[in-house]
């Protein structure tokens, strides 16, 4: 009977790891992060499930001579982003799922 019971206690959890692993996640479509590059002449924010919602570029970053760097700030801009919002995904969802490893 005692062996039911550990099932039925692990099913609980498992139960209650799923619901916080879709509340983290809901949460998480919510937190913004900033990427920055060419000293904030490009700025990009996107959330922590990896949706781009804004970019910004300064005035003074246009050079219509040189498009190539242009293009190479917005790169970086997202790729510092990315990197942050990965980060605190990483870090949410490691404690919720306490080190266990999710298909995510």
């Amino acid at each position: 009977m005692a062996r039911g019971m550990d099932m039925q206690a692990i099913m609980r959890q498992a139960q209650k790891m799923q619901a916080d692993v879709a509340r983290m996640q809901e949460e998480l479509k919510e937190t913004e992060v900033e990427g920055v590059a060419g000293g904030g002449a490009v700025k990009v924010t996107v959330t922590c499930a990896n949706e781009v919602r804004a970019i910004k570029i300064s005035p003074e970053a246009v050079d219509p001579d040189d498009v190539e760097m242009l293009e190479d700030m917005i790169l970086a801009a997202i790729n510092d982003a990315m990197g942050k919002a990965a980060e605190i995904s990483n870090s949410r969802m490691g404690a919720v799922t306490k080190g266990i490893k999710m298909p995510f």
